[in-house]
């Protein structure tokens, strides 16, 4: 084989990863403008159901730029972000055993979607020092192929990279499951020990600047709950 230039290989390489790479990145947009518009649809539709069972529960869709957008879900806050960025997978991920990968290495770059999950009165009461999760990550290929990294069903109900393409339905699938395990996801009372001292300073700062955390998890590993990452 001809031995290639130095100019000849990033042609070469121009040609193949960044192109490819400007695909992935089309697809991960566009499957986030879906995520955008199934997000309002599913709000409108759960507020009909809501507004007669109880009108204190608030649902609320903000668009907080072309790559965010926040879903208020009562007491909880997702936020679904696009990372602007292609990412590859390293060689010891489960997805290099597919035959898909091996086939077409170039299947494993992907665009993400950082799925996280906070409480409203976190942001409502400017809490800052308050904790959220990233619950979810969904990861898009050249090829519309996905997978969802996540906690609970959010890990084992959206596995299938090597056939799962997304679409609406799927689109539909994963947000109504976010929605649900963020609402099973609940606030633990933290152990006595972790909150049991607190300096002048935090007390004689107003509520709506507390440096008190709050954490649906805090004072205990998160992955204690039964929900590890798959």
């Amino acid at each position: 084989m001809e031995k290639l230039t130095p100019r000849e290989l990033i042609l070469k390489s121009f040609k193949e990863k960044s192109s490819m790479k400007q695909d992935v990145y089309a697809n991960t947009l566009a499957s986030f403008n879906i995520l955008k518009l199934t997000a309002k649809e599913v709000l409108a539709e759960l507020k009909k159901d809501v507004n007669i069972i109880d009108k204190r529960i608030v649902l609320e869709y903000k668009e907080k730029g072309e790559f965010e957008f926040e879903l208020r879900i009562a007491g909880d806050l997702l936020i679904f972000a696009m990372h602007t960025n292609i990412f590859e997978f390293d060689k010891t991920n489960q997805m290099w055993k597919s035959s898909y990968v091996k086939e077409d290495h170039f299947r494993s770059f992907c665009g993400m979607i950082n799925i996280y999950n906070f409480l409203n009165d976190s942001f409502k009461y400017n809490r800052v020092q308050d904790l959220g999760y990233v619950i979810g990550r969904i990861f898009i290929n050249k090829e519309n192929h996905f997978f969802l990294e996540g906690k609970r069903q959010l890990g084992f109900l959206y596995n299938d990279f090597t056939h799962a393409v997304i679409d609406t339905n799927g689109i539909k699938a994963i947000l109504e499951s976010t929605i649900l395990y963020c609402l099973n996801f609940d606030l633990f009372t933290p152990p006595f020990d972790a909150v049991k001292e607190i300096s002048v300073m935090d007390m004689q700062t107003s509520s709506d600047s507390m440096q008190i955390k709050t954490g649906k998890r805090l004072g205990f590993r998160f992955q204690a709950d039964s929900d590890e990452i798959v």
